[in-house]
């Protein structure tokens, strides 16, 4: 049972790296979500800035101890998966900063696209600038 807690938790930790990396995006669809998402940047950067250790590299942690299964060494989650095994070690400052510029990315898309809707609003037309892009109208 504690393995499949252990995976559960890697599971989610790679989904909350996935929408840390592009949840920006998403909140082009879901406009409330940049709350959100601009709060896991924070903590993903805290973590790395300050070096806090992080609740799911902890909870992981201690499923794979109970399971008898080797930890995640002294870099944690990142460490384990990432560094060395998805990029060589050498890239993580470019990959952390690719990862920083699609963030900005992002949110400059979110604004962008929440300008536009307010235009629209004020101008009296459709609240949704691009509703009628696949139409032709």
């Amino acid at each position: 049972m504690y393995r499949v807690l252990a995976s559960s938790v890697m599971v989610l930790h790679f989904g909350y790296l996935g929408y840390v990396a592009l949840g920006g995006f998403l909140a082009l669809r879901l406009p409330g979500s940049i709350v959100a998402h601009v709060a896991a940047v924070a903590w993903g950067y805290a973590t790395i800035a300050f070096a806090l250790p992080c609740p799911l590299t902890h909870l992981e942690e201690m499923f794979r101890q109970r399971a008898g299964q080797p930890g995640l060494g002294p870099g944690g989650f990142i460490d384990y998966y990432l560094d060395g095994v998805i990029y060589p070690e050498r890239y993580t400052p470019l990959t952390r900063l690719l990862v920083a510029a699609v963030v900005v990315l992002s949110w400059l898309a979110v604004i962008r696209y929440r300008r536009r809707v307010m235009a629209a609003r004020r101008s009296g037309g459709n609240a949704r600038p691009d509703a009628h892009a696949s139409t032709g109208r």
